[in-house]
């Protein structure tokens, strides 16, 4: 498969924080010429056998996916696993382990929104959830949008639910050689997600894929909707550099918020090596 295939490998439904089923996922991605389809809920494979009976359906190529929070340099990370066996015992136990904290952080960030005048978040929050263990900030913002307290769910998160701001609270996520390694045993690829959005300075960001590498990581994303032009470019090298596969993906979650439709993504840069390449002998017909 060459690194030109429209392969989507990043995408949300409403098993975590995207607002469509994984089947209206399937149908979005046929319709705008997706090739190869993963879905990746947030440290969640509950829609995986559901995605991958619908992309067989809509004639889509297939790899299991899911994204995991990690804790790394005190910052949010994102793993995503690819072709893995969404039905391995230690990697549904972990991800149901990283889960827990949700509920608890919620609560918090409701009392945090209430002490400025925001009462009823998190019941509203729920309203928008497909799955209770899974609320996250994106449904606090989509409350507020609701509520009239925001245009938009960008300016929620810029005034109330960033570091600093009345609505955030930390959570303490797994450690990256726990994703790394649950991926790699359950017989899937490890990919960094959207390694330009990081606050990292060049010697973190150098620790983080070091470390990653080391646990047994074999990919970054480097085509993906919140990268700009130039970031395209500047993970080609890194990819080039540490020796890591490529990954592309839109980072869907709603038709109404997210910034690329499924599919829509430029290439991958021709000197890369493309994931689907790796996995090719995971990839579901």
């Amino acid at each position: 498969m060459s690194s030109i295939l429209n392969a989507d490998l990043h995408c949300h439904s409403v098993v975590s924080d995207g607002t469509l089923t994984p089947e209206e996922l399937a149908a979005r991605a046929a319709a705008n010429g997706v090739e190869l389809w993963a879905l990746t809920d947030h440290d969640e494979v509950g829609g995986q056998h559901r995605a991958a009976a619908a992309a067989r359906a809509n004639g889509i190529r297939y790899l299991t996916g899911t994204e995991i929070s990690v804790t790394f340099a005190n910052e949010t990370v994102h793993i995503v696993g690819l072709g893995f066996d969404p039905d391995d015992a230690a990697m549904t136990q972990g991800l149901y382990d990283t889960r827990g904290g949700r509920g608890k952080r919620a609560q918090e960030m409701s009392e945090g929104l209430a002490r400025v005048g925001i009462h009823g978040a998190y019941d509203g929050a729920l309203k928008f959830v497909g799955n209770p263990e899974l609320i996250s900030r994106t449904h606090f913002a989509r409350f507020l949008v609701e509520q009239g307290h925001c245009r938009d769910t960008s300016e929620v998160f810029r005034k109330y639910l960033t570091e600093g701001k009345p609505g955030y609270v930390p959570h303490r996520w797994a450690s990256l050689k726990d994703a790394v390694q649950w991926i790699t045993a359950a017989k899937g690829m490890a990919v960094i997600a959207h390694p330009g959005r990081y606050k990292f300075t060049a010697n973190e960001e150098y620790a983080l894929f070091l470390e990653f590498k080391a646990h047994g990581g074999q990919a970054i994303e480097v085509v993906t909707g919140s990268h700009t032009t130039a970031e395209y470019v500047e993970y080609a090298d890194k990819a080039l550099e540490f020796d890591f596969a490529a990954s592309r993906g839109s980072d869907f979650h709603s038709p109404d918020e997210s910034h690329c439709d499924l599919g829509k993504l430029p290439p991958l840069p021709g000197a890369l090596t493309p994931v689907w390449e790796l996995l090719s002998h995971r990839i579901q017909q």
